[in-house]
């Protein structure tokens, strides 16, 4: 077995290297140095993605990068792109790079009968079926940005079309604008990582909502780190080094036309005259707008266009009714639309780049990606705006790109009620800049290597040790790997943790995290280096109390379609048996169904409704119990053993515990009355006790949840008539609201993703330890098991590899401590 720092080290993420090496030498000497660079980077690698400046030509290090791969393999490579510029590759191909012009291909039947070494399809083909991409040795994608929507159609399709394709390429200026983990999706298709996988290394859930994932803030420099080691983001040559000569862009001004209301043109709904329209916040408010201003909005573009008659205008436009409204009002405009002959699309499209038309008309969907307009055009106006930053950057790019020579002018026509759209809009392009910038930074910092980036990623490896230790608890910031095989064996007398729930999340920017790994096998191989420890330190006979749930996994990332579950419970029980515990228990909490469903919409009522085959039920947690066998085994009694006198722990405490029913002395049950009078608040623990203390009814069940919902007491972010236990198996009084996370949030701090309940941990700590003995907790957290131990008379030991989190420990394990040591007036007299 390899050692636990060699273990860890295998942790590191960066992009594996499939392809080969290339002397610069071989490369076509057309290429520019950076272009150069890029290419070879991208050979080396296999699957790569280029996500570079526009202008900084991604078509020729496209097509010489599948030129080389076919060279080298003597297969054949494609190029995937959007409608519409295909003529730039055709160009570039031919007048620069001296190549044969790619083939432009529907079917697969026209492929295979067509030579030649680069062939040319749409996105279209492709996810329609048209086109096999495992055909080809090499795959690049221009514009691959249409991969960014995770759930899409395209993206569903195009993973498994393309997987196994040996040499892929992606190339898009505008990876990832808005929501940094968008560029996961290009790392899954890229097969650099497995999408579900990367979202769990690097994203935390929110616990409140499903699907809504955040960037770690404390793996936020790990995360670039690995994005750059298979993208290379580029701003300009000089981020490689090079002379920014030719590279300079113009000026760029943007200039913003504002449609005014008609005070008290408009009445709303009740006939009330408006000042002005509301604010067009929802999609459904800022298509109403879009509509209602149209002969405004073309008519000020009209008066921009005659402001400037030796320009030429590219008319950026959304709606077709925007299309007819600008033929009508502005003379000379050549448009094209969807419904349009592709070839003569293709045909105004390079009239206009060649300078041969002034006046063009036509949507983002069909010009904003891979045209390079900017020859004879330096002004564009956007008749209309709306959300989509990805798109609106694109289309502001087919013109102010490298290469231009003159200052360009982008003028924004929006209305008044159209002013948070533009904010947006603006704060987007903040964060892109942003990104862009940070990025290049990371290439000059590190270059292109991926040796630099690993070392780094690296330097999480590793914690140093910081012990706290007062008169009732120790508490230690470490690995706990390596702070249990420093305790001697046989010194623990009761372990009670909530062990991470495999990888399903990270508490730590630091590699020793158990949540930071890509899967359950490689954390099950993780805690083959502590389970051995556990054993070892716990005393002969004594118990191991691990607190556990079962994993939902949803659809989007299995492929399934569908949530399903994995047994991570029935997991654990097989490795702590293999280590040699003993399993002889297990202990059930039920949990909130409506709570849950919150969380992972995985048990929806109205997708219950619609087919209730694909429903499950709710997720309990578990307490699994284990032994350490005694040295004595006739009789299986603990070497020391857990012993209560018959005074203090008496027959009839004995049989309320044995049998887990529990009545509260001098409390009458509520009637069915007096449930429906009660405030929603109080009626969890009421429908409780009533439900124990009632012969269980399923149909009386559903009707009084049934009359709850009528009279608007049954409420829809908790369950109040959850059915109460009779087994002692079974728990169903945990009261979720009382755990450490309760005062640390009231602290506005970071809350503890999984908290272990203070009611399970009095209740094992009662069952299996007895008072002055040492309960250890290698996960610690935010020391709930060792503050309950001291407020129970026993000793804690809390182990924890999270600062912060230790740090909150220390304070609420001193505070108690305090107050039972606190003086009282008797000893202070000496009394």
């Amino acid at each position: 077995m390899r050692s636990y720092s060699d273990f860890l080290h295998t942790k590191v993420v960066k992009a594996p290297v499939s392809g080969f090496a290339v002397d610069p030498a071989e490369l076509n000497p057309v290429l520019k140095p950076h272009q150069r660079d890029a290419v070879a980077w991208a050979l080396r690698g296999g699957r790569r993605a280029l996500f570079e400046s526009f202008g900084l030509g991604k078509t020729v290090q496209e097509l010489e990068f599948c030129h080389q791969v076919a060279r080298r393999t003597g297969g054949r490579a494609l190029i995937i792109l959007p409608l519409g510029v295909r003529q730039e590759f055709t160009r570039d191909a031919v007048e620069l790079l001296g190549y044969d012009a790619p083939v432009y291909v529907t079917t697969m039947a026209e492929a295979s009968q067509t030579e030649g070494e680069i062939l040319m399809t749409n996105y279209e083909r492709v996810r329609d079926g048209d086109i096999d991409p495992t055909y080809f040795t090499a795959v690049a994608m221009d514009e691959a940005s249409v991969l960014r929507s995770f759930g899409s159609k395209t993206y569903q399709v195009f993973l498994p079309k393309f997987r196994g394709v040996p040499y892929k390429l992606v190339s898009t200026a505008t990876p990832s604008p808005n929501r940094y983990k968008e560029l996961i999706h290009y790392a899954g298709y890229l097969e650099i990582m497995d999408t579900g996988q990367a979202l769990t290394r690097f994203f935390q859930r929110d616990s409140t909502k499903a699907n809504h994932l955040t960037l770690y803030p404390h793996k936020e420099e790990e995360f670039w780190l690995w994005v750059s080691s298979w993208a290379l983001f580029i701003s300009r040559p000089s981020d490689l080094g090079y002379d920014d000569a030719g590279y300079d862009l113009p000026p760029l001004e943007v200039r913003t036309h504002v449609i005014r209301e008609e005070y008290g043109a408009k009445t709303d709904g009740r006939g009330q005259f408006k000042l002005m329209n509301d604010a067009a916040a929802s999609l459904p408010e800022a298509a109403r707008e879009k509509r209602e201003s149209i002969p405004q909005r073309v008519a000020k573009a009209k008066e921009i266009v005659e402001s400037d008659p030796g320009a030429s205008f590219l008319l950026w436009h959304d709606l077709e009714a925007e299309r007819h409204a600008l033929k009508q009002t502005i003379p000379g405009v050549v448009d094209i639309y969807g419904a349009m002959d592709y070839e003569e699309r293709e045909k105004r499209v390079i009239d206009f780049s060649d300078g041969r038309t002034r006046l063009f008309a036509t949507k983002k969907s069909l010009s904003g990606s891979g045209c390079n307009l900017q020859r004879h055009c330096h002004r564009a106006i956007f008749v209309g705006i709306d959300y989509d930053f990805n798109d609106f950057i694109q289309a502001i790019h087919r013109i102010y790109r490298f290469l231009q020579t003159e200052q360009v002018v982008i003028d924004i026509i929006y209305t008044e009620a159209e002013d948070p759209i533009y904010r947006v809009l603006m704060e987007k392009w903040k964060r892109h800049n942003e990104l862009q910038a940070r990025m290049g930074e990371i290439v000059k910092q590190y270059g292109l290597s991926g040796a630099a980036q690993a070392e780094s990623m690296a330097r999480s490896i590793g914690v140093k040790r910081v012990e706290v230790k007062g008169r009732y608890f120790t508490a230690v910031n470490n690995d706990c790997v390596e702070e249990t095989a420093r305790l001697e064996e046989n010194s623990v007398d009761l372990i009670h943790t909530s062990i991470p729930f495999s990888n399903h999340y990270e508490y730590t920017p630091s590699y020793n995290d158990f949540g930071h790994n890509e899967d359950t096998d490689r954390f099950f191989q993780q805690m083959d280096y502590l389970t051995p420890n556990l054993l070892r330190i716990l005393k002969p006979g004594r118990v191991f109390a691990c607190h556990v749930k079962d994993r939902v996994l949803f659809g989007n990332a299995t492929g399934t379609g569908m949530p399903t579950m994995e047994p991570f419970h029935a997991l654990c029980i097989q490795h702590y048996m293999k280590h040699g515990f003993q399993y002889f228990g297990m202990i059930t909490v039920v949990t909130d169904v409506v709570r849950e469903n919150n969380q992972t919409y995985r048990l929806g009522w109205t997708e219950q409704c619609k087919d209730g085959t694909k429903m499950g039920v709710g997720c309990p947690e578990y307490i699994l119990l284990f032994r350490k066998l005694p040295t004595d085994r006739s009789k299986a009694y603990a070497d020391e053993p857990v012993s209560k006198s018959k005074e203090a722990y008496t027959r009839a405490q004995w049989q309320i515990d044995a049998h887990g029913f529990w009545r509260s002395s001098g409390n009458r049950l509520p009637t069915k009355k007096e449930l429906m009078a009660a405030p929603v608040s109080r009626l969890q623990a009421m429908y409780r006790q009533y439900s124990r203390g009632t012969v269980y009814d399923y149909q009386e069940h559903v009707a009084l949840a049934k009359k709850l919902d009528e009279d608007g007491h049954l409420p829809a972010t908790f369950m109040v008539v959850a059915p109460g236990s009779w087994s002692e198996a079974v728990w169903d009084d945990i009261n979720r609201m009382r755990t450490l996370n309760t005062t640390q949030s009231q602290r506005r701090q970071n809350m503890h993703v999984c908290p272990l309940q203070l009611d399970i941990v009095d209740r094992i700590i009662n069952r299996y330890s007895s008072p002055g003995e040492l309960v250890l907790d290698p996960f610690g957290g935010l020391g709930t098991v060792a503050l309950q131990a001291i407020k129970a008379g026993r000793r804690g030991y809390t182990i924890e590899l999270n600062n912060d989190y230790f740090r909150d420990a220390v304070g609420y394990l001193e505070a108690e401590e305090y107050e039972i040591d606190q003086p009282t007036l008797f000893d202070l007299m000496g009394g």
